[in-house]
């Protein structure tokens, strides 16, 4: 049974594809990802070529590039990097669950197909065993998103027995707001050392107190130290701290859904606090508006999650 070096936990950055102004993956800049995760933000383990990566939008050999570029990079720096290799074609989730194994990756994770969908558990995870079984050695995690892929089967339903079918089964990154169905999977699994991921940023301590081990997000590739506070009050039971730092995250999440918010807005936020470019999406999806930048960096200050000197004191918010 494939068994990582120890169990992913904590905070899992998914991370951004930085793109050059005309498209293309703008691979210079990653090294300087990776120490920006490390040192600034305190986040060591991440998830590559999923929602936010705009994995589905790359190219099979694209995604194998960055791939490796963030397994190199990351090398003695990041405790896991985990490589979302879900595709519509199975030949092609296979031959990137394959590739992350070559290249020295800590695990892989898979969506459902979105297309021409699963339509109960057992076909899901014939599905899911043939990926997970190009890859025998590496550690599979289950991506469970049924916003996007329309696959409404219950995680806590999929996970009964699912060992016995894919032995290298290690948890699920669990993007949904069903918290009877996350619950479900903890509960029902409690003698099992599944890594149970949330994927919800803005309701995380509500997934801790449920029995959380770990969260993958976009958020914490730009809020991951004031993220990281929250694990630490709530680790140390002082729960009126860990509930302060999820209300202020919670701010700042609340204002950018209400302009509108999703990958490009992120790449738009990310460049904004970390200095790195992260550049345009992928089409369909088009950049982030001028207005939207201006307004997410106005709040990224008043909530102190941005430097600056030159604030108004009626302007600044408490996160204390």
């Amino acid at each position: 049974m494939a068994s990582p070096k120890k169990k992913l936990q904590g905070l899992v950055a998914a991370t951004i594809t930085p793109m050059t102004e005309h498209g293309e993956i703008n691979f210079s800049v990653i090294g300087q990802y990776v120490d920006y995760l490390v040192e600034e933000q305190g986040v060591k383990n991440i998830f590559v070529n999923g929602t936010t990566g705009e994995g589905l939008s790359l190219s099979v050999s694209e995604r194998r590039r960055v791939a490796e570029e963030w397994v190199t990079k990351g090398r003695n720096k990041l405790d896991q990097v985990v490589i979302h290799v879900g595709a519509l074609s199975l030949k092609e989730s296979q031959e990137l669950a394959r590739h992350a194994a070559e290249i020295g990756a800590d695990g892989i994770a898979v969506i459902a197909p979105f297309f021409l969908k699963p339509w109960n558990k057992d076909v899901l995870i014939n599905f899911l065993k043939e990926v997970a079984a190009a890859a025998p050695a590496l550690p599979f995690y289950y991506y469970h998103i049924p916003a996007l892929t329309g696959v409404k089967i219950r995680a806590e339903e999929l996970l009964d027995g699912i060992q016995d079918k894919i032995p290298t089964f290690q948890g699920l990154k669990f993007s949904d707001t069903d918290l009877l169905d996350f619950g479900q999977c903890v509960d029902q699994n409690r003698q099992r050392q599944f890594a149970f991921l949330f994927g919800v940023d803005e309701q995380l301590l509500s997934a801790l107190v449920m029995g959380a081990t770990g969260a993958v997000g976009s958020t914490y590739n730009y809020l991951g130290k004031k993220t990281n506070q929250m694990l630490e009050a709530f680790e140390q039971k002082d729960f009126s701290s860990a509930l302060n730092h999820q209300f202020c995250i919670q701010r700042f999440i609340n204002f950018v859904l209400k302009l509108g918010f999703g990958v490009s807005q992120t790449k738009a936020i990310m460049t904004l606090v970390s200095g790195i470019p992260m550049g345009p999406p992928r089409p369909p999806l088009q950049k982030a508006s001028r207005e939207f930048i201006d307004n997410a960096k106005a709040k990224l200050k008043s909530l102190d999650f941005l430097l600056s000197t030159d604030l108004k004191d009626g302007n600044f918010e408490s996160c204390s």
